[in-house]
């Protein structure tokens, strides 16, 4: 995909809605602390930009004030705000201050309804970025930006700062975590977007008859990735693209498929302070204990030979939850098996899985919401993990399991389809399961080829746990990757003029 050129040190300035530790609701915060912290050691600077939420402590993360105030210039007005600053590994990080926008109990909707101002929120995102650049005199060599949220980033660089000296050298990268959130909006919000009508156009922004964020930055971004190479094949046409799959088409030799990856400080058994045992390959009687606590933890029976199947999902259709639903109770009478869940988000699924608990006690376990600590036990103390997702970008989860030597049973999608080695009768070798159709039996049939597997097979099992926990998907590679498309984004920045 990219040649073997030296790497060279780059100023990246790093723009997300959410990053971990400081605000998260999926996977984009985890890769938005990771990978800076990966670019970092490859010898980088790095400065990442998010909101100051309501709900991120500056007593807790130690938030220092930078700049206060600081005027950000809009379409339409000129906007206030103040920055304060805390660090990841040495990398700073930076919060834009804004009460009307980002002083609210959710990140991007109340718990119902997305916000009827996410345009100017995410847009004076973008603009505050650029300006603090300015203030604390960083001159970025690149400019990354992170889905809708932060897609105009590379607009604004293409438009309004297209001949300013400070970001003349100043290259985009936009990535791509989830084409299916676009960032749609009524046109209303071009004023205070600073989007000029001759930007509202089919091949831009329109996108019948709406703003559309996402749209605006694969015309704009110098370079554009995604979070799998498999990914970067489905989007490239529809369904996968949904909507957007003949613009990325266009723009399909600067579309880069990079496979997300773990940070193993966090998500190892063998470092792993969550867990109430460590273990690794050459000692795995730790999972036991882990195994153990999982079953209490969830008021299941204490059953050590029986297999747990565990799912840490968010409930929405994209994550094939819909696919267990109509066989989960099937599976527990017929299977001899137990299952855990961990989630949240429609109404219909959160009571369906909430309210299994009672119906199958000691059998099935539940928590609507997200805990940390249950989400650890889950990955060490379970024996599979359940990913049937319709789409899956990238997904991470399957990667946690897999270094915890617990086996995933996934949907061939996207970053599933890279990541796991479906398992193989005939030579026992695989780190998981993994099925082709969008049908509950396909599913149902898959989960029993597993549970066959651990109660007939166990050497089988043994080795593929051994093979799963082997595997590396350190974000060293990912970071490497990234550092060559930056090369590639500045090559094409200067080609534009």
């Amino acid at each position: 995909m990219f040649s073997d050129e030296y790497i060279t040190s780059k100023k990246i300035l790093f723009v997300s809605s959410e990053v971990f530790p400081f605000v998260k609701s999926g996977g984009l915060a985890d890769v938005s602390c990771a990978l800076p912290k990966a670019l970092k050691k490859l010898g980088h600077d790095v400065r990442v930009v998010l909101p100051r939420y309501w709900s991120i402590d500056k007593y807790q993360y130690n938030l220092k004030p930078v700049i206060a105030p600081m005027g950000v210039q809009m379409g339409n007005c000129l906007v206030w705000c103040a920055v304060f600053e805390s660090k990841i590994d040495d990398i700073p990080v930076y919060f834009i201050e804004h009460e009307q926008f980002f002083g609210r109990s959710g990140i991007y909707d109340d718990g119902k309804k997305a916000y009827y101002d996410n345009a100017e929120r995410y847009g004076f995102l973008c603009k505050a970025a650029l300006q603090l650049c300015r203030d604390i005199n960083f001159k970025p060599d690149i400019a990354h930006s992170n889905d809708w949220q932060t897609a105009l980033l590379a607009p604004y660089l293409k438009t309004w700062h297209a001949y300013d000296s400070f970001f003349r050298n100043t290259a985009s990268v936009f990535s791509i975590h989830n084409i299916a959130y676009q960032g749609i909006f009524h046109p209303n919000s071009l004023r205070f977007l600073g989007i000029g009508n001759e930007h509202f156009t089919e091949s831009k922004f329109e996108n019948f008859g709406y703003i559309n964020f996402m749209k605006g930055a694969l015309f704009f971004a110098d370079a554009i990735s995604t979070v799998s190479p498999s990914y970067a094949r489905e989007i490239l046409a529809e369904p996968g693209g949904n909507g957007l799959g003949p613009y990325l088409k266009r723009r399909h030799e600067d579309l880069h498929g990079i496979l997300n990856g773990v940070d193993y400080d966090c998500w190892n058994p063998e470092t792993d302070t969550i867990i109430p045992a460590k273990y690794s390959l050459d000692d795995m009687s730790g999972k036991a204990e882990c195994k153990k606590a999982l079953q209490r933890e969830f008021w299941l029976r204490e059953s050590p030979n029986v297999p747990i199947f565990g799912i840490v999902a968010r409930f929405t259709p994209q994550k094939g939850l819909q696919l267990l639903a109509p066989i989960i109770e099937k599976l527990v009478t017929e299977m001899l098996a137990q299952f855990v869940f961990l989630g949240s988000g429609e109404k219909n699924l959160e009571d369906f899985f909430g309210g299994l608990p009672a119906k199958h006690p000691g059998t099935i376990g539940a928590w609507i919401g997200y805990n940390n600590y249950k989400a650890h036990l889950i990955e060490s103390g379970a024996d599979f993990f359940l990913m049937p997702s319709l789409y899956e970008p990238c997904g991470l989860n399957q990667i946690y399991s897999m270094k915890y030597g617990t086996l995933p049973i996934v949907r061939k999608t996207g970053g599933l389809n890279d990541t796991v080695w479906s398992y193989n009768e005939q030579t026992g070798e695989g780190t998981g399961f993994c099925f082709d159709a969008i049908d509950p039996y396909a599913l149902y049939y898959t989960i029993g080829w597993a549970v066959s597997t651990y109660y007939d097979r166990p050497e089988h099992m043994r080795n593929m746990k051994k093979l799963a926990m082997s595997a590396n998907f350190s974000w060293q590679t990912s970071a490497e990757q990234y550092s060559r498309l930056y090369e590639k984004a500045i090559n094409r920045r200067n080609s534009w003029w």
